[in-house]
């Protein structure tokens, strides 16, 4: 009874997914690649089957989003890889989202078209201008019918704004604006303003020696619009308020835990650097991601995190490794779901966890080919130092750090997950209760990809 899409492809550097999000209905899904594709999956209607319900998603829409470019001046190349994709909230039958390279920001509108004008007076059906004079009466033109064609065509292109990679986009509460963060500066945006925008964040120092720290992540507060948030590698985040100033160096909170100096070590300023932010969909919590655990701050508290999540300890004898091999370097993201009770975030070895916040339970889950099979059901893994202590348990020195879920989506309502494994997109679904996940898809990115005539499995 579950259904797994297969798009058979030899894996390259620029099939591997950069980014995934889901849209604010749950409707849609859009993945975006180191190729500068984005990929959008449209859920299909619920189905009564075998006494449960299964929605699944099919690809609704691809398009390139960015193309490769050289900067003359700086001598420098810029990547297609899209390194963020957010979804505008849908307010009639066109879809908006924002997609963002390391320079360029652009704004998409997705629309369906399924009828096309006939019977022109000035050209022909072919498109071509007739002769005006062989014209002798004039014709209203129609609307006739045609296969559903989904179109993808940009409405807006920000650039010139960023002397940085840009590492975030977050579209504001009021729907008007957005800003965009790159590693020393933000910047607001007006969505309708193209040619300018205002920074409101500037960490550059007057002399770039003196240079401390840099933004990984920003953010704005899902219901405040004068409210923002922004991590750094130093481990800090700080919370801004809008209406305090203008320029927003002076930040309103700061939310820092301080490391033990017992514990200190030539990586700890390493694996303190927030690779993610997320606000909990209340509004209340932060949920932060360092490169060994996840935190949940109250934004009423700055003194400690009120949860702290250890994501996979037993790494840290393995710094050093992690550290030549560039691994130590990797950004994982974060998601909560949509009661804001369970948080998600990536490992190694394809492996993501899950913790509940009200039990304290966590699982740790595999996004594999295996799981991909007809009633396939998700079994916990778990890592172990030293000689297994079951069979399915994995040693740590048996890890592949080069199979990695750095990005991860939560569905805004229900309980299914998207999981982003190299070019392996794995959506998970759970069909019985909260803690578990069964029904799954896999969909490998490919270039140009076709779907295979073959039953479902």
């Amino acid at each position: 009874s579950f259904v797994g899409f297969n798009f058979h492809s030899h894996p390259n550097s620029a099939d591997v997914i950069s980014t995934v999000e889901f849209s604010q209905s749950g409707e849609f899904l859009a993945t975006g690649d180191k190729g500068g594709r984005v990929v959008i999956f449209q859920r299909e209607p619920q189905v009564r089957l075998l006494t449960t319900f299964l929605g699944e998603y099919n690809v609704y829409s691809t398009f390139q989003s960015h193309d490769p470019e050289f900067d003359y001046l700086k001598s420098l190349e810029i990547e297609e890889k899209i390194n963020k994709i957010r979804w505008l909230p849908q307010l009639h039958s066109a879809l908006f989202l924002l997609t963002t390279n390391d320079k360029t920001i652009k704004l998409w509108k997705v629309s369906e078209r399924d009828k096309q004008p006939e019977g022109y007076n000035l050209k022909d059906e072919e498109g071509r201008v007739k002769d005006i004079s062989k014209i002798t009466s004039l014709q209203v033109p129609v609307l006739r019918p045609m296969d559903l064609l989904v179109e993808a065509s940009p409405r807006r292109v920000f650039s010139n704004a960023h002397a940085y990679h840009i590492n975030s986009i977050s579209i504001n509460s009021d729907c008007e604006t957005y800003l965009s963060a790159d590693d020393l500066r933000i910047n607001l945006w007006n969505l309708s303003i193209t040619d300018r925008s205002f920074n409101i964040v500037d960490l550059k120092p007057d002399n770039m020696e003196d240079l401390t720290e840099v933004i990984t992540v920003a953010e704005f507060h899902p219901h405040h619009c004068h409210l923002l948030a922004f991590s750094s590698s130093t481990g800090t985040t700080r919370l801004c308020d809008m209406r305090s100033r203008a320029l927003c160096d002076q930040h309103a909170k700061l939310f820092e835990e301080a490391v033990d100096p017992a514990s200190r070590s030539f990586f700890s300023e390493l694996i303190s650097s927030v690779s993610d932010v997320k606000f909990s969909h209340s509004g209340r919590y932060l949920l932060t991601r360092d490169y060994l655990s996840a935190k949940v701050w109250d934004l009423n508290m700055e003194k400690k995190p009120v949860e702290t999540y250890q994501v996979h300890d037993y790494l840290r004898s393995k710094l050093c490794t992690l550290y030549e091999s560039d691994c130590i370097f990797d950004k994982f993201e974060c998601a909560w779901n949509g009661t804001d009770s369970v948080i998600m975030t990536g490992a190694y070895n394809n492996f993501f966890r899950m913790f509940d916040r009200a039990s304290r339970r966590d699982v740790t889950l595999e996004a594999s080919r295996e799981v991909c099979k007809r009633r396939a059901v998700l079994r916990p893994r778990r890592v172990c130092i030293g000689r297994k202590r079951r069979e399915s348990d994995i040693c740590v020195d048996s890890l592949d750090f080069r199979k990695k879920v750095l990005h991860t989506a939560w569905h805004p309502t229900d309980n299914i997950i998207a999981i982003a494994a190299r070019n392996n997109l794995y959506i998970f679904q759970d069909r019985h209760s909260p803690s578990g996940h069964h029904g799954v898809h896999r969909i490998e990115q490919e270039t140009a990809p076709q779907l295979e005539d073959t039953p479902p499995q």
